[in-house]
Parts: structure tokens; C-alpha cells; sequence
């Protein structure tokens, strides 16, 4: 049961969100921007090194000051930015077009096909996602686009059950019995009429999705099996950027992390309001 808020703060709970809204998709869009971008921002070549210039501090000539190999760290993070949104990219796209068909079909079914779906959805998340995906990246060779494929993996059955949950409520609505009537068939009743329904379900759910693939993505290239040198991206630089803490300076860990932090943030923040919006404000 929920409760009617006064006008004045429910108007200003929605400008509060609207504002939310904005700042987070500008700052999302900012990012993506920079990263499309890297080629034309990026001062120096981001895996040319120089060994009279290692582990130099900021300076007019290296903004963010230089790594244990000379390379400059502003164009590093701006090519980091590159991989690190591309993995969540793969992800999501893999983890969405498989998690809506099965959620669609076993809705639409409902009988052994909802089951057996339901009982894949279990076995997968019976195994933690990063555990899942590191025993993938191991069998199969270390690199961006196996460590993306192995996190699709553990992603497919969030997005599914959520999309199975919300097409049961669509399937039982009266138009899709006419449409049933007028002997339209199954795959063009989903195609045309269910699945625009759901969008923005799905579209929340995608974009804190893309927030979460990140830290996974990050967190497999700091093992060591997901992005390799001297490709940039954030997870590799705060690995590398460890032994350099040691020697008094932190800033490529530093920077990364705080580089991957913010658009965690964002995305995740992102996605929480367009589900809340979609839900009318309640969660």
C-alpha cells in the first residue's frame, strides 16, 4: 500500500529525478563522447613510452604526468575509456538479445518451455558471475572480447527473468487475444506489439547492466585476463599502476579508478532513475 504524497513534494521528488536524470545521462554522454574522441584529444600516443620520462609529474607537456614506462597518462585514460565501454557494449547487447528471447518465449509458453528456462536461469546464477567468468576467460584465451562473452553469460538471466516477469503481464492484455483472434501468429504479435511494450523495462535494466559489466570487465583486466599491453584500459592501468604506489606515486591507479568509478556511478545512477520513472516514482 503506498502513500499519496502532499503536491508540493511529490513535484519536487520529480524535478529532483528530472535534474538526476539529466546530469547523469549528460555525464554518460560526456564520457561516450571522449572515448569516440580519443584519437583527436589524446596529446601523445598513448603506448609510446620514453624512458627520460618516466614516472614524471603533471606538467604543461604531460597533463596527468607520465606512468613506469614513460607513456602519458591523460592519453592512456582517454584510450582507456575506449575498451572500458566497448566490453560493457559487447555485454549488454549479447546479455539483452539472449535474456529477452528466452524471457519472451518462456512468457509466451508457459508450459515445460517457462521451465526448462527457469531451471537454466537457476543453474546460472547458482555460480557467482565473476567466478563464471574468469573459469570462461581461463578455458578460452585472455582478451576484451572473451572476458565480455564470459560476463554476457552470467547477465543473460537477470535480464530474462525481469523480461519474462514483465511480458506476463503484457501476453494477458486483451489486445493480444484479438490480435490471436484475427489469426496474426506468435512471433509477430512479440515482434510488432509485445516487445515495444517492454523497452522501457529493458532499457533500465541495459543500462545498469552496463554499469555493473563494467566493474566485472575491470576487475578481470586487473587479474590479468582481459585487456593485455599495451592496449589501454582503466582495470589494466590501476593493475600496473600498483607498483608504482609503492614508489610514492599512485596517480595512474589513482586516476583510473577514479575515472571508473564515475561512470559506474553514472550508469548505474542512470539506470536507477529510469526504472524508478518507469514505475511511476515507486520502486
Amino acid at each position: 500500500m503506498s502513500a499519496v504524497l502532499p503536491a508540493g513534494q511529490a513535484t519536487r521528488g520529480d524535478q529532483a529525478s528530472r535534474l538526476g536524470l539529466w546530469f547523469f545521462a549528460g555525464t554518460s554522454f560526456l564520457l561516450v563522447t571522449m572515448a569516440i574522441l580519443a584519437p583527436l584529444l589524446a596529446p601523445h600516443d598513448p603506448n609510446g613510452g620514453d624512458v627520460l620520462q618516466v614516472l614524471q609529474p603533471s606538467s604543461a607537456e604531460h597533463w596527468l604526468g607520465t606512468d613506469a614506462s614513460g607513456r602519458d597518462l591523460f592519453s592512456r585514460l582517454l584510450y582507456g575509456s575506449r575498451t572500458a565501454l566497448l566490453g560493457p557494449l559487447v555485454v549488454v547487447l549479447v546479455a539483452t538479445t539472449a535474456g529477452t528471447a528466452l524471457g519472451i518465449l518462456a512468457a509466451w509458453r508457459r508450459d515445460w518451455v517457462d521451465s526448462l528456462v527457469g531451471r537454466l536461469f537457476d543453474l546460472v546464477f547458482s555460480f557467482p558471475s565473476m567466478l563464471l567468468a574468469l573459469l570462461f576467460v581461463a578455458v578460452m584465451s585472455p582478451g576484451l572480447i572473451t572476458a565480455a562473452l564470459a560476463v554476457s553469460i552470467a547477465f543473460i538471466p537477470a535480464i530474462g527473468r525481469l523480461v519474462r516477469a514483465s511480458a506476463l503481464r503484457e501476453v494477458n492484455e486483451p489486445y493480444v487475444q484479438a490480435l490471436l483472434t484475427q489469426g496474426f501468429g506468435s512471433f509477430y504479435i512479440c515482434s510488432r506489439h509485445v516487445l515495444p511494450n517492454l523497452w522501457p523495462v529493458i532499457l533500465a535494466q541495459v543500462t545498469t547492466s552496463f554499469g555493473y559489466a563494467m566493474v566485472e570487465l575491470a576487475g578481470i583486466s586487473f587479474l590479468g585476463l582481459g585487456v593485455q599491453e599495451p592496449t589501454a584500459d582503466w582495470g589494466k592501468l590501476i593493475q600496473t599502476g600498483q607498483g608504482s604506489i609503492v614508489r610514492g606515486y599512485p596517480q595512474e591507479s589513482l586516476y583510473a579508478g577514479t575515472a571508473l568509478v564515475i561512470a559506474v556511478v553514472c550508469f548505474i545512477s542512470l539506470g536507477d532513475i529510469l526504472a524508478t520513472r518507469k514505475n511511476g516514482g515507486h520502486r
